[in-house]
């Protein structure tokens, strides 16, 4: 076992043991040179049987975990192989697992279930939405982390793998007994997507109703069955998770989650209520259908009055007090007609927006509901989304406004590499401006390589090339951003620039950037904003736009101090060799 206080590989200083497993022990570390605190998970070679076997399955979770980015997912920092142990350094989670609070508090409140549903589901989406799709496959509370601010955290990755498509079946079971998905047992079929949805389910039994699957009676009965009090919607969505066969549950974490997003309108008295109110509505309608029969216009009665409600939905949206009733005017627009594009572009721009003080601050809880409602099949079995793809000049144009609002503004800062899927969609199009085709092209390849800029090696340096990341960034803003994207996003884009400017000054010099180079941009930048072009293209600014503008500008005189102290550092360093 590692020595509390001892110092591993040279820079992480053990602190105290925070948790023991069957086979590895995992610790509390400080990395001191970077103030930052990491867990290191230890398995040694005298510890467990069949070591190499172990440390194999270690590997290849490692070697899953470091090619993702994800809030709700830890990080992989360091693998460190030596003689007798194995150790994984990654982030460190404050909080408890949820099974922690089953055995403490018993079945959680559903409100409590829903929302950490919800969030895990956003994590499994994400994970299937990866080329080639990963499958979690061992979803259960013990490996679900809730942090203190209600988060949680999806861990232990050692029962996960890329999905193929040549695997008619697998041949063996990886997960846990009771949680685990019929097909997960050998010669019952391949596991996919659907086989995580079955295993949140098994989750949200356990959680809802404090009875663990994996003991006996060893049967999940209705929910309701263990407390009547439980929403009749929220059984309904546990039970179509949980059926054997994969067809009949959920197909996609999008279409769970907007079952999860609307769980009490799939409530029994609700359903009740709107029974009435639909059978007096279709006999108020039966007299107006009589009377349009005959009439030969009836197609286009019909599609003009479609087209009149998706209008007046986005008219109405746009003049209503509150950004929930605007998300929810525009969500009834989209479902009207799903094939139109305005409507998506519109709900994306009010998530990413906001009109809440939370400017340029793409949620998680909206990214989700925007998966949602892309997934959101109604009463047939097509999927939103699909019908927008038919729609290829309007389909192209939001996977690009998806990606730069994931690159830019997810949870105010941005995740690149949750925005390289919908950049690759946007790379392929035919439809959109040659300019935004290269752009996507460009933010795709950042996206790809983005993870490896915040990954260390042993030397203490990125792993990635910050030379290649200033290239393609630079690449971003050389254009006429106001003619290729809106003022908003051409402001966020140059806001990017001058901050990863300021913030790698001194890895872009390792990288071989020159001082000119950085200094040049700055200066272009500060001239695109200041100059009569940028603001006659602008002359309806807002007032939020031109507070933009004039923060920008004031942080090119901080990055220019940045560069200034970067190349001042390389010269004190040229000086100190030549001393020596």
């Amino acid at each position: 076992m590692l020595e509390i206080g001892s110092i591993v590989d040279g820079k992480y200083k053990i602190l105290n043991k925070i948790g023991q497993g069957g086979m590895s022990v995992v610790y509390l570390a400080m990395n001191e040179r970077a103030n930052k605190q990491w867990a290191i998970k230890e398995v040694r070679k005298d510890g467990v049987k069949d070591y190499e076997v172990v440390k194999q399955g270690l590997i290849a979770e490692t070697d899953i975990l470091k090619k993702l980015s994800h809030p709700n997912l830890p990080s992989i920092i360091d693998v460190i192989d030596c003689e007798d142990t194995f150790l994984i350094v990654m982030d460190y989670i404050e909080g408890k697992a949820l099974d922690y609070w089953l055995k403490k508090e018993g079945a959680q409140p559903q409100e409590k279930v829903v929302e950490w549903a919800k969030q895990i589901c956003d994590v499994l989406g994400y994970l299937h939405s990866r080329k080639p799709p990963i499958i979690y496959r061992d979803l259960k509370p013990a490996n679900v982390m809730l942090k203190p601010d209600g988060k949680i955290m999806i861990i232990d990755f050692g029962t996960a793998r890329e999905f193929k498509e040549t695997s008619i079946e697998d041949t063996s079971c990886l997960g846990t007994q009771g949680y685990a998905a019929p097909e997960q047992y050998g010669g019952h079929g391949q596991t996919d997507a659907r086989t995580d949805i079955y295993t949140l389910g098994t989750t949200m039994y356990h959680l809802l109703t404090g009875h663990n699957p994996s003991l006996p009676p060893y049967e999940m009965y209705p929910i309701r069955k263990w407390n009547p009090s439980l929403s009749t919607g929220l059984e309904k969505i546990v039970l179509k998770c949980t059926q054997r066969n994969p067809a009949d549950r959920y197909q996609s974490c999008a279409e769970l989650m907007y079952a999860l997003e609307h769980y009490t309108e799939l409530d029994t008295e609700y359903r009740r209520k709107e029974g009435l109110k639909w059978k007096s509505f279709v006999a108020a309608c039966s007299l107006t259908v009589v009377s349009l029969v005959g009439c030969l216009g009836f197609r286009f009665a019909e599609s003009s009055a479609t087209r009149s409600s998706y209008d007046s939905y986005i008219s109405t949206a746009a003049t209503a007090s509150t950004q929930e009733e605007r998300a929810q005017l525009y969500e009834d627009a989209i479902k009207i007609n799903p094939k139109e594009g305005t409507a998506y572009l519109d709900l994306l721009q009010l998530y990413v927006n906001g009109t809440n003080g939370d400017e340029n601050n793409f949620s998680q809880d909206e990214a989700t509901a925007m998966t949602a409602i892309l997934g959101y099949k109604g009463s047939g079995n097509r999927a939103n989304e699909s019908y927008l793809e038919s729609n290829k000049e309007a389909y192209d144009n939001f996977a690009f406004q998806m990606g730069v609002a994931y690159f830019y503004s997810y949870e105010g800062n941005g995740n690149k590499q949750m925005s390289q899927l919908w950049f690759e969609k946007a790379a392929e199009s035919d439809t959109l401006d040659p300019d935004k085709v290269e752009m996507s092209k460009r933010f795709a390849r950042i996206a790809g390589y983005y993870a490896g800029l915040n990954k260390v090696d042993r030397s203490g340096y990125s792993s990635a090339s910050y030379r290649d990341y200033w290239d393609d960034l630079v690449s971003l803003t050389d254009v006429d951003l106001i003619t290729i994207v809106n003022p908003e996003t051409a402001l966020v884009m140059y806001n990017e620039l001058v901050y990863q400017i300021g913030e790698n000054s001194l890895n872009f010099r390792r990288a071989g950037v020159t001082e000119d180079e950085l200094k040049k941009e700055l200066a272009s930048t500060k001239n695109r904003l200041e100059t009569t072009q940028f603001a006659s293209a602008n002359e309806n600014m807002t007032a939020v736009n031109n507070e933009s503008r004039r923060n920008i500008l004031n942080n090119i005189t901080w990055a220019e101090e940045q560069v200034d102290i970067a190349f001042s550092s390389q010269d004190a360093e040229t000086s100190q060799r030549g001393g020596n």
